[in-house]
């Protein structure tokens, strides 16, 4: 009898200290934890996609500036209007090409875009370029994903994390 105990109360601890275990196993990661290694990893994509515009810029010899959110802006063509302010409905003629080289979004030479500045509805580093501008001014912006579509792309021609590059011409402001 004795022995029986002894099994069972063996067999029992087992038990206990495998659940036990398996709870632990179940439990999500310390949020800190999670929070440092995405922190970390973003950086490194980050890093890197910068290092990629600045070996392009290199290639193509442009003489650009980067802000300090991460638009790089060459206005390679001055104007004479007035400077975008925000509210304004700025007008433009764009062309949008992936950092290949593909030709993916234009305007209509006869319909050109309007949005308002500091409304949103565009992305957020052809907003920032564009408060850079005045009428008339011809410009480069290339912009990192964190500032055009981000991870997910357009859902059409724009792929994930895609750096895309801008050229705009400001026509008018209303």
């Amino acid at each position: 009898m004795a022995v029986i105990r002894i099994l069972i109360l063996g067999l029992l601890s087992v038990l206990v200290v495998a659940c036990r275990q398996e709870r632990q196993a179940k439990q999500p990661p310390d949020n800190k934890q999670l929070r440092a290694y995405l922190e970390a990893a973003n950086k490194l994509l980050i890093d890197g996609e910068r290092q990629e515009i600045k070996d392009m810029i290199e290639r193509h010899g442009w003489n650009m500036v980067e802000s300090p959110t991460g638009l790089w802006f060459q206005i390679y063509d001055r104007g004479e209007g007035r400077k975008v302010n925000r509210g304004d409905i700025a007008i433009i003629h764009y062309s949008i090409r992936l950092a290949t080289g593909d030709k993916i979004y234009a305007s209509n030479p006869n319909e050109p875009k309007q949005f308002q500045v500091g409304r949103g509805g565009v992305e957020t580093g052809l907003e920032e370029g564009i408060l850079m501008m005045r009428i008339g001014d011809k410009a480069r912006f290339i912009l990192p994903s964190h500032l055009a579509h981000g991870v997910p792309g357009d859902g059409v021609r724009i792929p994930t994390r895609a750096t895309i590059i801008y050229n705009v011409e400001l026509v008018d402001l209303l």
